[in-house]
């Protein structure tokens, strides 16, 4: 089979389409035939080597995919070879075959695309676990997020609206802000030339923001922060802009807020029943056009390297994908 390989951790992005040898489930996993890879920004951070995880050297990037199962496990008895599914596994997943695990594996319902199941794993699998799990959200608060218009930040915003929340996006263009309009965002921030907490404040009437959603880190931060309602929550889920943030502390105990972190990598190995039970609801709300997963542009797996150059240059609305 053919796969794209990182050889060695370099801040330039320079993998390798070659040709390696079909991997062999181990008892607890599953062997997919990959239709569709999802593209996202811990992909970029796992081949430079400043992801969480590091996988030995040589590996496939890509954490999401749907397919068909080729092979199962010994101790696997909730999927049989032939079936539809999507899975999760941090790495692996740019290949025409891939290894996941089996607890986080799904059927994929027979009115949902490979793509729109491939797109749903990692972007609506972390929001949904971040607002619903981690902030515990409610109808009519207050969710600003950041880096509203990439692939977290547009779940993000569908999910907010779903659960009856109030919107308040923020980007880096007017482009990106239009996007997010469409995806039905309440208020938008260009955070490049206004001041965040000026404007949230004005569209809440002086209260902030119950939630805020910070995939984005860096500069950012901070005067999200300065915008909190008073028991407020601060959801940190990444730093797509580089630098991690260092928080005046003094800030929470102003506010009485709460730093929460998100790490839906963990989550879903900690805890695979409740991310089942998530997915549920997220395939629910996918299959009745509740939601609706946003693809942004496609790539062969063999322009894997464009396709990451792509997020690093900050270009995507919503989800790309490798089509094998």
């Amino acid at each position: 089979m053919k796969a794209i390989l990182c050889h060695k951790y370099s801040s330039s992005i320079s993998l390798k389409y070659e040709k390696i040898k079909s991997p062999i489930p181990k008892k607890d996993e599953v062997l997919i035939s990959v239709k569709v890879a999802g593209v996202n920004f811990p992909d970029v951070l796992i081949v430079q080597g400043k992801y969480q995880f590091k996988p030995e050297l040589p590996f496939s990037p890509g954490g999401e995919v749907s397919g068909i199962v080729k092979k199962v496990g010994r101790n696997v008895k909730n999927l049989n070879v032939g079936d539809k599914v999507f899975a999760g596994s941090t790495w692996g997943g740019f290949s025409e075959e891939a290894i996941v695990m089996s607890s986080n594996t799904f059927k994929i319902p027979k009115e949902i695309s490979y793509e729109d199941a491939a797109a749903s794993m990692v972007n609506y699998g972390t929001s949904y676990h971040a607002l619903v799990d981690r902030a515990k959200i409610k109808k009519n608060e207050v969710i600003l997020i950041l880096g509203a218009s990439g692939g977290v930040g547009t779940a993000a915003i569908q999910i907010a609206k779903e659960i009856g929340a109030i919107v308040i996006a923020a980007a880096s263009s007017k482009e990106k802000l239009d996007y997010c309009k469409k995806m039905d965002a309440d208020y938008c921030i260009n955070y490049t030339k206004e001041n965040i907490k000026e404007k949230v404040k004005n569209y809440t009437k002086g209260m902030g923001a119950n939630v805020i959603y910070d995939p984005v880190g860096d500069k950012f931060s901070e005067p999200a922060l300065r915008s909190i309602a008073w028991e407020g929550r601060y959801l940190v889920v990444g730093f797509a802009a580089g630098e991690i943030p260092k928080i005046p502390l003094n800030l929470t105990l102003l506010k009485g807020c709460q730093i929460i972190g998100v790490f839906w990598g963990l989550f879903f190995r900690k805890n695979p029943k409740a991310n089942a039970k998530n997915f549920k609801t997220i395939l629910s709300w996918i299959k009745n056009k509740k939601i609706n997963v946003h693809i942004d542009k496609k790539f062969s797996l063999k322009d894997a390297n464009k396709a990451l150059e792509y997020i690093i240059n900050r270009k995507v609305k919503g989800k790309i994908l490798l089509i094998p």
